[in-house]
This record gives C-alpha cells, structure tokens and sequence, in this order.
C-alpha cells in the first residue's frame, strides 16, 4: 500500500465463514447490505470501500488505480477466504484470484467489466459498446462530469432516474467521474497481462459468473470469454436483474453464492 492511504471497511454477517466483498465504481462497502443480510448466519463477509470512494482516502492518481484497489483488497485479505466483486470490482477480485490464488478459497464475479476478455474473443461486440457508451465518454471529456454522471448512472445504474436521486447523491457520483478513466489500463488495455495465454487458469478455484438477463450485452461477452479459460467456473443468470442485482435483487445473488459456497473447501 502507498504510504498512508487509508481503506476503509465494514462488516455484514457473523458466520464462520469469511470473505471479502469488493463493490462497483462509483458505490461504497454499503452495497453489500443485502447480500450480506442474506449470508448472515454463514458467512463473515468484509467489504471495503476502494480508493476514491465511501470513507476510503481519494486517488491522487501518482500510481496506477487498479494496483491501488488490488493493494487496499489484498490488505484486507490476510487469510484464505471467499472473494465476492461486482463490475469494476469483480475485476479486482480477479487480479487477486490470478496473482494470489492461495488466497482465494472461491471466486464470485458478479457482472465483471473485464472487458479486455470480450476484445479478446469477440471484438465487434465491443465495438457496439463503445458506440453505445459514446455519448458518456464525449460529456466527459468536455468536463461535464454531471452529465456523464447521468448517463454512466442511465447505463450501469440500478434503474434509478438521475432526477429521482437526492442531490447529494448526484454530487457523490459526479464527484467521482475522475476514476472511470483511470480504470481502463487494466479492463480494457489489459495491463496486468490476465489475458496472456495460460494466466487466468491460475484461478482454479470454484468460480461463480453471475449476470443479470438484462444487463448489457458486453457483460454477457465477458462471461462468456472467462468462462472458457477459468478452470472450474459456472455461470448463472439472476432472473429480471440488470447490472447492478446485489442492490436490486440481494437474495437472489445471495442464494448462488451459498451454493457456490457449498462445493468450495473450507
């Protein structure tokens, strides 16, 4: 961890079982209220807030984002446990899983936007998203970070309306724009190398892909692309959920997750 930068955590549950919970860009550790209400009496799960978000300190933006988030994660991964991420943490909960697999008892990835994977295996299909997601990344360069707030929310938010959202949660998302661009290197140009042939194998513990079927389309090219190179995955399908299901349908991600659960070792 660089000198002095805080992460903050919170914990659900007081089950026997541990495990860390890594939350979505522009979200905090509070995400995981509902599924960790759902695994309370199995399972201890720890959840943090990454750089740049909740109580955690910001991103000063001197070292590259992602090795940030995966030194906040790893710190509080001191013993082998379960490890839960969601979009842009899923993606951190697999850096951990390739770089430190000791660590990871079972792996869940819920809707990952490792979308180097999907470039990988069917570009074109990225080629739509990034049309798609044009107008985003257009306000954002001019600065309009409110409007991309809005519509990064219109495309990967929970259904929401942005003119239903209190102002401080409006600001709360506005404010943090700034980590979206920052999050690339590593999801889109595959900076830490996961998709070097043979590297995601290394995650060979029993892997969970969740994705809701109505999320966007990327997200299934995605897990489509790890699931073919992750030794012992399976994937599954959170009926009427869109991308952000462990806020919109917490039992139901819960209820994967235990069965998961059931065939990991303790």
């Amino acid at each position: 961890m660089t000198s002095g930068h805080f992460t903050h955590a919170r914990t659900f549950g007081h089950g026997a079982r541990e495990a860390l919970a890594i939350h979505c860009t522009l979200a905090h550790a509070g995400a995981w209220r509902g599924v960790g209400k759902a695994l309370e009496d199995c399972v201890t799960l720890t959840a943090i807030d990454l750089p740049g978000h909740g109580k955690s300190d910001d991103w000063d933006g001197t070292v590259d984002l992602h090795d940030l988030c995966m030194m906040a994660a790893r710190t509080h991964l001191p013993t082998r446990r379960d490890v839960i991420g969601h979009s842009f943490g899923a993606t951190v909960a697999l850096r951990l899983a390739v770089e430190h697999p000791e660590r990871v008892r079972s792996l869940t990835l819920i809707e990952p936007v490792f979308f180097a994977a999907a470039i990988k295996d069917t570009p074109e299909r990225m080629q739509a998203h990034e049309v798609e997601a044009e107008p985003y990344f257009t306000a954002l360069s001019a600065g309009d970070t409110a409007k991309a707030a809005r519509l990064f929310n219109r495309f990967w938010g929970d259904g929401t309306k942005w003119d239903e959202m209190p102002e401080t949660t409006r600001r709360y998302l506005a404010d943090r724009m700034y980590v979206v661009p920052g999050q690339s290197p590593v999801i889109i140009d595959d900076a830490a190398g996961l998709m070097t042939p043979g590297r995601l194998e290394r995650a060979a513990m029993p892997c969970l892909l969740i994705e809701g079927d109505q999320t966007a389309d990327i997200i299934c090219a995605v897990n489509a692309s790890l699931a073919r190179r992750l030794p012992n995955a399976r994937r599954a399908i959170i009926a009427g959920a869109g991308h952000m299901s462990p806020i919109t349908h917490p039992g139901a991600v819960a209820q994967e997750i235990a069965a998961l659960l059931e065939v990991a070792e303790e």
